[in-house]
């Protein structure tokens, strides 16, 4: 992969903010209001004429079901870039899982802003966002609920060429740190990592790279960390050639990651149809942990351009993979809620400037897991 490809997998990673956005690493595809299919179809095909991918594996109950009527439609938002990242929906959705629900699912790609404020108006049924998002905006009064979780693993991350010498967040002291901008979810990260070895973004030359390219600023020396995803930058620098260093908050704080997130009202008018979803898609994120080419395959039929360089999808891919587990799910099972890490998070964000928290929150105003299997 050029650099030249990586800075623009990197502006459409940062223009969403990770969600979120999230969305980390993805292809050159444009982004759509617009569905970008309909699950209600049995598959989808690929370029060439062939059919997308599919799963022999048993569903679960809610999943497998074969609802009488029409299907319920629902309207999912993704983040702002259609990404090897969403391989799960492309998966439950070419493979049929959607379908055999009950469902007609259509994707919107939007920025996690809009995507969070749509959810709470009801607009979107369901969204992806994390806890540096959910927390905030609950405490803004907005009405939405976080409902499984699909990153176990806080995925922004500081990152440094392991030459560097940069090892711990003490590290990070006197250093130039490249990061897109000083909001969102990856400065929220780096102040709670910098809290917690007694530094703060004054420790540091702070250098903000507004067209996101931090990554190729890293690589060519013009600073000495950057903010980043785990899933994006470090595997980009790597392939590169430079082994790569990663510092996660995990360590410090149990950010929550990127997960389901709906409003109140959906909830409570459509609580069988997202339960559903959520089954159908916990169903495509196993199938891709046993076997990640069928979430490559799934996402070049959904995006073709991802094609262009299987190797290095596959690779963002896998390690996105990696993150949707942590201690907590492994021993609780995919999209458990990690109740306490909530809690924590809470104290953290409002322990940091910013005025984050203007209002007081607990974790049952943030999630619900009446819809987890």
């Amino acid at each position: 992969m050029t650099i030249a490809f990586g800075r623009r997998l990197l502006a459409g990673l940062a223009i969403v903010g990770l969600v979120f956005g999230c969305a980390g690493p993805s292809g050159s595809a444009s982004p759509s209001d617009s569905s970008s299919a309909s699950a209600s179809a049995p598959g989808s095909s690929s370029p060439g004429g062939s059919s997308g991918p599919s799963d022999s594996g048993s569903p679960s109950a809610s999943a497998s079901a074969s609802p009488s009527g029409p299907p319920t439609k629902l309207i999912v938002g993704l983040g702002y870039i259609p990404s090897v990242q969403f391989a799960q929906f492309y998966l439950a959705q070419q493979a049929g899982y959607y379908r055999q629900a009950g469902l007609d699912v259509t994707f919107q790609n939007k920025i996690d802003p809009d995507l969070v404020t749509l959810t709470a108006q009801g607009a979107v049924d369901v969204s992806i966002s994390d806890g540096t998002s959910v927390i905030p905006a609950v405490s803004q009064g907005l009405p939405i609920r976080y409902v499984a979780t699909i990153y176990g693993t806080f995925p922004n991350i500081v990152f440094a060429k392991a030459a560097s010498g940069i090892t711990s967040v003490a590290d990070l002291k006197g250093t130039r740190l490249g990061t897109p901008g000083k909001y969102g979810s990856s400065w929220i990260m780096l102040q709670a990592l910098l809290k917690s070895a007694g530094l703060s973004p004054a420790d540091l030359s702070v250098v903000v790279y507004p067209d996101y390219g931090q990554e190729a600023a890293l690589e060519q020396g013009a600073v000495d960390a950057a903010t980043g995803f785990t899933n994006n930058e470090p595997v980009q620098l790597e392939l590169h050639g430079f082994p790569a260093t990663v510092l996660h908050v995990d360590q410090v704080v149990p950010l929550p990651g990127p997960g389901l997130v709906v409003g109140t009202k959906q909830l409570a008018s459509k609580t069988a149809a997202l339960r559903a979803f959520v089954a159908a898609t916990l169903r495509a994120m196993e199938a891709i942990d046993a076997d990640p080419t069928k979430g490559l395959d799934a996402s070049v039929a959904a995006v073709p351009a991802l094609g262009q360089d299987r190797d290095t999808q596959l690779a963002i891919l896998q390690a996105t993979v990696a993150t949707w587990q942590s201690a907590y799910t492994r021993s609780h099972g995919l999209g458990a809620i990690d109740t306490d890490a909530w809690s924590r998070s809470i104290d953290e964000l409002a322990s940091l400037p910013g005025g984050l928290v203007p209002n007081p929150v607990s974790v049952d105003d943030l999630i619900s897991q009446e819809l987890l299997p």
